[in-house]
């Protein structure tokens, strides 16, 4: 690990050897920055997601790491003594660090399987229709008739086809919240 306070950071940070601080921090299994301010903060978030190509997540309970929540991929703020400042700028709130395991490992994990296979259900259900209507201009010698009224169009979007993706993305949990919490790798899967 590689632990930095502020005052190093500031002169990591300068454009001369932000290529050295990446190779080494790419090195450490984790890298603690302490006694940073928050442009420090920010900037470092912003370095490792522009030259490291890497997707970024941010955690902060306070107004100081606000700058930070913003620039990152992914902000949680947590509810703390501090104020709420973190919490509205971040996607995500906690009201403790502890909550954040099941954050990114069970909820993390739900969330990429429901959208994988919605994306998947609305492509096929597309897929259906503009077959339909393909096969049908066979019958009809490509006039460009309409085989149904705009309302029924609406109603098989609106009505036909809502329901199973609401019930899905409100019921579907492939695997157990215990199970994820206990097998981590399971996260690294549904990527």
């Amino acid at each position: 690990g590689l632990v930095i306070d502020g005052k190093t950071l500031e002169h990591v940070l300068h454009d001369s050897l932000q290529n050295i601080f990446l190779e080494l921090t790419e090195k450490c299994r984790a890298v603690v920055c302490c006694q940073a301010t928050p442009l420090q903060k920010s900037v470092l978030v912003r370095l490792v997601r522009n030259k490291l190509k890497a997707m970024t997540l941010a955690v902060g309970d306070g107004a100081n790491d606000v700058s930070m929540i913003q620039v990152a991929d992914t902000g949680v703020g947590i509810l703390g003594q501090e104020g709420m400042q973190a919490v509205m700028a971040s996607d995500f709130a906690i009201s403790q660090f502890r909550h954040l395991r099941k954050l990114l490992l069970v909820h993390g994990h739900w969330c990429y399987t429901r959208l994988t296979n919605m994306v998947l259900y609305f492509f096929y259900k597309n897929v259906a229709y503009v077959n339909l209507l393909f096969w049908y201009q066979f019958f009809c010698g490509f006039s460009g008739t309409s085989m149904t009224d705009y309302w029924i169009l609406i109603f098989f979007n609106l009505l036909f086809t809502s329901v199973p993706p609401i019930v899905y993305g409100v019921l579907d949990k492939d695997v157990s919240a215990e199970i994820l919490m206990q097998i981590p790798q399971l996260y690294v899967m549904s990527q």
